[in-house]
């Protein structure tokens, strides 16, 4: 009997983590996220860190105003990104070289201040500055919710993007038990990297 009810609590669990999984996923293709590394972490480059995330947020934004495919748009504007970005870096003396890339990062669980978004691969505009080995900076810019300064607006522009009434409730921690949906997600990405030897 012990057996049994252990056996059916694994397959509960299973099931449980295989459903968040799958949310997050069809969550994951709705989002491009941006993902700004500094040289390093002096105050000089994480303040040039942020002065490009601004360049960059500029560029994207008017990239992905009225594109019909977001990914399209980014992929056709990386050279223009790039070039903005070290536009901004000269303007401030900086000589480093910055490399962009549009690819799948496997992000932890994120708060911002008026969204949670949970562990797994999204796709990520990466701006990596010089050698890259400072701390970073995350945000997502499709939809534009980067910067958005209400919940209202958030809402707007997820909705705009096609997030469901679900996807919007979760990511808003307007859903019983987000906490632990997304920390189970995290505990499950942790799991089959140490089982695949990522």
């Amino acid at each position: 009997m012990i057996s049994l009810a252990i056996l059916l609590a694994v397959v509960c669990s299973m099931a449980f983590c295989a459903a968040l999984q799958l949310q997050q996923q069809t969550l994951s293709g709705k989002l491009i996220r941006l993902h700004v590394v500094a040289d390093s972490d002096s105050a000089a480059d994480q303040s040039a860190k942020i002065q490009v995330r601004d360049e960059v947020l500029g560029v994207t934004g008017r990239l992905l105003r009225s594109a019909r495919d977001p990914r399209a748009a980014v992929l056709a504007g990386l050279p223009e990104i790039r070039q903005a970005a070290e536009r901004r870096l000269r303007s401030l003396g900086i000589p480093d070289e910055v490399r962009v890339s549009l690819r799948k990062e496997l992000f932890p669980t994120r708060r911002y201040e008026t969204f949670s978004l949970p562990a797994g691969v999204y796709e990520s505009l990466r701006v990596t500055i010089g050698s890259g080995r400072g701390h970073n900076w995350w945000c997502v810019i499709f939809p534009s919710i980067c910067m958005t300064a209400s919940m209202d607006e958030m809402e707007q522009a997820a909705q705009t993007a096609g997030f469901t009434e679900g996807e919007l409730r979760l990511i808003t921690e307007q859903n019983e038990g987000f906490v632990l949906k997304f920390k189970s997600l995290e505990l499950l990405q942790k799991l089959k990297n140490a089982l695949l030897g990522s």
